[in-house]
């Protein structure tokens, strides 16, 4: 709750959903270790489909598993070409995870034949995302892209952590934030980012927001929920769902409704 104090019985709710979600993913976790299979949907099947294909991308020390209800409930509702990407965790500079991103999407879009790509990133991944969509041209091939609990502008979080250079890539006034801070004026993605009230991930839970001049972004709250529950959260589903049929928005940046 920005500029307050945040209710301490919503504060105990969402640390004990926390809890759960990280017990059942820790049982799930095993499951999305291998790399996922390549869809064997071609351009006939995919012909006339009013959806583009999508791509979900995990965080930091995770796999495509925390995506599990997520893609559930894409399917359900009429997404028929959904693909998840693993990053190795022995990564050690985000722009690398970019560069085997950009790859995928390529090869997403020869096997389809889609000219565009529509991307989920849950914390990390929605870095990893952006950086392709803004310094390696991955904006002429990624039409939305919608980030959960990103570091946008930076973690504060466990000052220990940064012993991997990931996290300290994710930390304030980073190398790669810098260069994610200089002018984009051209880049044709939209951004809609979803930034939770009580991420404890996010320190402060405001850089889960972004805020760029030359971008097309959106900024959702969620009220309610902690960072892990944010690619689980049956509510957020909706609201990312909403998100990927949107009508693209004119530049800048805004704020849409809460989810609770």
């Amino acid at each position: 709750m920005p500029g307050g104090l945040v209710p301490s019985a919503a504060l105990l709710r969402a640390t004990a959903l926390e809890v759960a979600i990280l017990a059942g993913h820790l049982l799930l976790y095993p499951t999305g270790i291998a790399p996922e299979r390549r869809s064997a949907r071609g351009r006939r099947e995919l012909a006339g489909h009013n959806r583009v294909p999508t791509l979900l991308l995990h965080g930091f020390v995770d796999n495509r598993s925390v995506f599990v209800l997520l893609r559930r409930s894409l399917a359900r509702h009429g997404w028929r070409h959904l693909e998840s990407l693993n990053y190795s965790p022995l990564t050690s500079d985000l722009r690398t995870a970019a560069g085997l991103l950009g790859r995928h999407v390529e090869d997403i879009c020869a096997r389809t034949g889609q000219a565009r790509v529509d991307i989920v990133g849950h914390s990390l991944g929605g870095l990893i995302a952006r950086y392709y969509v803004q310094r390696l041209g991955g904006d002429r091939r990624v039409r939305t892209l919608v980030t959960l609990g990103t570091p946008h502008s930076g973690t504060a979080v466990a000052p220990f952590a940064g012993a991997h250079p990931l996290v300290r890539q994710m930390r304030p006034g980073s190398a790669v934030l810098r260069e994610l801070a200089e002018p984009a004026p051209e880049c044709r993605t939209r951004f809609v980012c979803f930034w939770s009230d009580l991420d404890r991930v996010m320190v402060p839970v405001e850089t889960a927001r972004l805020d760029h001049p030359d971008l097309m972004s959106e900024n959702v709250r969620v009220s309610g929920v902690g960072h892990l529950a944010l690619p689980v959260h049956p509510a957020v589903a909706v609201a990312v769902r909403q998100a990927l049929e949107a009508v693209q928005p004119s530049a800048g940046t805004g704020d849409s409704a809460s989810v609770a």
